[in-house]
């Protein structure tokens, strides 16, 4: 006998955990899905606008107890090594997802969410007839029924094969590497520092730790041989992230590494699944500010879900308009504002424009956060 509940979240990473705390909170019967264990590291920016504050607090997350770094100031470096500098106006904090998830997950499974981990999704399967239920089937063979599912499972997974999403018709030529490392740099600054091909951005988190992560491409790798021999190579060519390099502690044997990430846009709702996160395509590359529209985009749909629940075709009109309308403006202007990153004239040429209209810079980070929510 399959397990039956009310929805069912497939991955537990920033959007599914939202969504699953205030779904249980709604007296609603969850399911969540994992195939890690907690915790665990992803490949993330670790950087979260202030804009989320409010809403984290009323889940019961004690920021103040989990030591995360205010973040106040914003600087950008081109290839050579060219710096512009600018206040952050709404400002935001740096946690690892070792650490938010794991305190996320603790306070699903205290709402009365299910939570398993170690479960790998290979088949959703959504009944057309009667009341329209899903069977959602593990690789350990175990079965699980309700009423809906929420794709929250990351940036791609084979079950966006299964489905035949569309964003997989195109390869993607990117990469991303990230680190935790201990160094000498201003726990109130996120930096991104552009090299040929890529970005990489560094910012504080808890613990006197900081977060390395940077954006290249399959034909750095590929020319370099090896991870390590590209950083020398080519990011070493911008002073900055040589500095870092040479005198900062690592603190990784080995770098969180992920492949194929695509900035194409992605279906919402996909055979009636409701994907959110970077499963709906909330990744953008200034500022690492996905992290934000994730848990934003969990809250939107959970209270959707909850107001529309008997209703799956208002349910799914209102979360496509409701998604669009909050961050298809954001993640244009970040696919855009992404092309002068890694161009190493282009970039250049942005530093330079940059620091003539300095209100350029403020006005490109405003339009890549939100508001307060």
């Amino acid at each position: 006998m399959a397990y039956i509940c009310d929805t069912i979240i497939i991955g537990g990473g920033l959007a599914g955990l939202t969504s699953s705390i205030l779904l249980a909170k709604a007296g609603k019967k969850v399911l969540l899905l994992e195939k890690k264990t907690y915790p665990f590291h992803k490949v993330c920016g670790e950087y979260i606008s202030n804009e989320t504050l409010p809403f984290l607090n009323s889940l019961g997350l004690d920021l103040s107890a989990s030591g995360v770094a205010e973040i106040k100031r914003f600087q950008l470096s081109s290839p050579s090594g060219r710096t512009l500098e600018t206040d952050l106006d709404l400002g935001g904090f740096g946690i690892s997802r070792y650490k938010i998830d794991q305190e996320l997950a603790e306070i699903a499974k205290q709402n009365g969410v299910t939570l398993l981990t170690g479960k790998t999704v290979e088949q959703v399967i959504f009944e057309e007839s009667g009341k329209g239920n899903f069977i959602v089937k593990t690789t350990d063979f175990e079965s699980y029924q309700a009423r809906y599912v929420i794709g929250a499972y990351g940036k791609r997974a084979k079950l966006d094969v299964i489905l035949n999403r569309d964003f997989l018709l195109r390869r993607s030529p990117y990469l991303a590497v990230k680190y935790h490392i201990k160094t000498d740099f201003p726990k109130d600054l996120i930096a991104l520092h552009n090299f040929k091909d890529g970005y990489c951005g560094i910012s504080a988190i808890e613990d006197n730790k900081y977060c390395l992560c940077y954006l290249t491409t399959r034909n750095n790798l590929k020319k370099s041989g090896t991870i390590p021999e590209m950083e020398q190579k080519i990011l070493w060519k911008n002073p900055h992230l040589r500095r870092i390099f040479q005198e900062s502690a690592f603190l990784y044997e080995k770098p969180e590494v992920i492949n194929e990430i695509s900035f194409a846009p992605k279906n919402t709702v996909q055979n009636h699944i409701l994907m959110a996160g970077d499963t709906a395509g909330l990744i953008t590359p200034l500022c690492g500010n996905g992290m934000a529209m994730a848990i934003h985009a969990g809250k939107i749909l959970s209270e959707l879900l909850i107001h529309h629940f008997e209703n799956r075709n208002l349910l799914e009109k209102n979360y496509e308009t409701i998604w669009h309308e909050t961050f298809s403006r954001r993640l244009w202007i970040g696919r855009n504002v992404q092309q002068l990153f890694g161009n190493e004239l282009l970039s250049e040429l942005a530093i330079s424009t940059l620091k003539t209209f300095r209100f350029g810079l403020k006005a490109i980070i405003k339009a890549t956060h939100g508001e307060v929510f």
